[in-house]
């Protein structure tokens, strides 16, 4: 049997403003793009937004007493952008509103012993920033702006805050916001979602460059940013599609792991995209490259990769389930980019340690169970596809942490509750807590139990 996690092991659970908050003008908030974009017709598969979710920004003490009752020892939570500095840019006012609600919130989390892990940005940048100057297209005006900001969080909260994280999940905002569009602010093309990538890089170096410089000797903390992978496995043993799994994890993880953790892009990145991949100055990599404590690490799934296709995005290789011999790789969850399969994310796990050799934090990770926004209350409460993920998950975890030796200090679950899934609207149901959106009403699942237990279990005393 493997051994403990260590005795400081943080687990817990994340969330996101947007997809939690509600209460999109309160106390001084302004739009941010994700107001905008789900208020457009035909962007959310279920026709919903933002506007309520799961009205956390009024209902913040019930999700504190859920955190505290699940035994988790870290809650993980973005601020929103648009409450702190509701037009967003360094010479705009900042909000008192949103300063209050926030460290009252970070004070009460603090006093039941759970630790705040803050992210500064989860994708809801203030629609003001936007409409000025393009947003994160615009490098000059948004990596100021994002500085500002992040130096008054640091300002306001870097008291009670240890663990800050810049970004989360680099790719989601460049590649669905401005590549695909299926994400704020739905911008699609080939070009564009290269330089908000670049972009966001240096907006995160520059804001660590501003923590450790101003704040990190006298707050005492850490900063690094949150990356989102799965883990990629070739389709067979050729050694196009060996290739291709080693490509494929160039193009999502290594363009943006390698300059924060190596202090450059992917050799075949840059073959790939060419002119289109802009540069970094002198200046600017000497700031990117390091600028990260620990390694932020959401991922879910993992995939089959074969070469070949034309999807530029993933480094033209294919992404399957399904095996030569016609199995699937894992269970099915509710959304089509997801199946379990707990030995694809302990690999990833030795290959993040192997590869970039800092302390590893899971910021995320979770499983939607089929049809669950459609079953029968007592069928959804019974979440046995939920905990099978998570029983591989957390053993997965575990085997790499006591039998491999990788330095994993913390695992936080996606969610403490159901609530917006951004573009699947209310349909996609990630919780180990059910949420009854026309009364509020929360209801724990059996998985919020197994994990309580697990984690009591095997987390050396």
């Amino acid at each position: 049997m493997p051994g403990k996690l260590p005795s400081d092991f943080l687990w817990g659970y994340a969330t996101a403003s947007y997809q939690i908050e509600g209460s999109p003008t309160a106390d001084g908030r302004l739009p941010s793009i994700w107001d905008t974009f789900s208020h457009t017709p035909g962007k959310i598969k279920d026709g919903s937004n933002g506007d309520v979710a799961t009205d956390s920004y009024r209902r913040w003490g019930e999700d504190v007493a859920l955190i505290t009752m699940s035994g988790a020892k870290a809650y993980r939570f973005s601020l929103s952008w648009s409450r702190i500095i509701p037009l967003g840019g360094r010479d705009d006012p900042i909000n008192p509103g949103g300063i209050e609600h926030y460290r009252a919130f970070i004070e009460t989390l603090l006093k039941h012993n759970v630790k705040p892990i803050v992210t500064l940005y989860h994708w809801d940048l203030p629609q003001a920033l936007h409409d000025r100057y393009g947003g994160w297209l615009n490098k000059e005006e948004i990596v100021k702006d994002y500085v500002n900001y992040a130096k008054t969080c640091f300002r306001y909260f870097g008291d009670y805050v240890k663990d800050w994280i810049t970004h989360n999940e680099p790719w989601c905002i460049s590649v669905l916001g401005y590549g695909t569009g299926a994400f704020a602010p739905g911008h699609t093309g080939n070009t564009e979602h290269w330089i908000v990538a670049h972009n966001l890089i240096i907006a995160h170096a520059y804001a660590v460059k501003a923590y450790r410089e101003e704040f990190q000797t006298s707050q005492g903390g850490q900063i690094g940013i949150t990356l989102d992978s799965s883990w990629q496995i070739p389709y067979d043993d050729s050694p196009e599609n060996i290739a291709a799994a080693e490509r494929g994890l160039a193009f999502k993880l290594g363009r943006f792991a390698d300059p924060i953790y190596k202090g450059h892009y992917p050799s075949i990145v840059k073959e790939m995209i060419g002119d289109r991949l802009p540069n970094f100055t002198e200046e600017e990599i000497a700031v990117v490259k390091g600028s990260s404590d620990f390694f932020g690490l959401n991922t879910y799934t993992s995939q089959l990769v074969q070469d070949g296709g034309d999807n530029e995005i993933q480094g033209n290789v294919k992404y399957t389930f399904t095996r030569p011999d016609g199995t699937q790789l894992g269970k099915k969850a509710h959304v089509p980019w997801l199946q379990s399969y707990p030995p694809g994310f302990r690999s990833l796990l030795n290959h993040l340690w192997e590869t970039y050799k800092l302390p590893i934090y899971v910021t995320e990770n979770g499983f939607p169970v089929k049809n669950e926004n459609t079953l029968p209350f007592d069928e959804v409460i019974r979440d046995t596809d939920r905990i099978d993920y998570f029983k591989g998950y957390t053993d997965a975890l575990l085997r790499a942490v006591t039998e491999d030796g990788v330095s994993i200090k913390g695992y936080f679950a996606w969610s403490i509750l159901d609530n917006f899934e951004w573009a699947d609207g209310y349909d996609t149901r990630f919780g180990v807590t059910y949420v009854d959106y026309a009364t509020q009403a929360r209801s724990s699942k059996l998985s919020y139990d197994f994990l309580k237990k697990w984690f009591a279990d095997h987390i050396a005393a």
